[in-house]
């Protein structure tokens, strides 16, 4: 008999796209999409839609929603776009690159009207993903029209 405080059960994600339980895997897995260790994943095999783990998770939390192939390029699209950001944040305002990343993903967010904002760019749909790419580029486009007249 267990006395104490009630132990969670361990997350199983759904899979977004068929519905399926995902299952964890490691490097070294049949199921495990990296060829080196990049830590232990989510996966829904039938749809090769995954999610990685919070690093220091004890009980394997993923760090939001399992991403297919165009979701996750989408992800990368946006975290490249945001890059030149978050690293001029760092700079001017001397955060740490996690703190500047989480900023500037809320900000997209809260411009782009995503209701509610999300925490992370793991929470995100591929339409918010490709929303918010097409917002970043255009702030990016006016930054650089704008300094451009400065100069002239």
């Amino acid at each position: 008999m267990r006395v104490g405080k009630p132990v969670k059960a361990l997350p199983q994600p759904l899979c977004d796209y068929c519905g399926e339980r995902a299952a964890l895997a490691h490097c070294g897995d049949d199921t495990y999409p990296y060829r080196d260790d990049h830590g232990p994943v989510w996966i829904c095999t039938a749809c090769q839609a995954w999610i990685g783990i919070h690093a220091r998770s004890t009980r394997n939390v993923p760090l939001g929603r399992l991403a297919d192939a165009p979701l996750r390029d989408a992800k990368s699209r946006l975290h490249d776009a945001l890059e030149p950001l978050v690293a001029g944040k760092v700079r001017r305002d001397r955060v740490n690159a996690f703190e500047a990343r989480a900023k500037a993903i809320r900000w997209v967010a809260a411009e782009s009207g995503f209701d509610p904002v999300p925490a992370s760019i793991h929470a995100l749909t591929l339409d918010q993903c490709e929303q918010a790419l097409r917002y970043v580029e255009a702030f990016k486009a006016a930054r650089r029209s704008t300094s451009d007249d400065d100069q002239t």
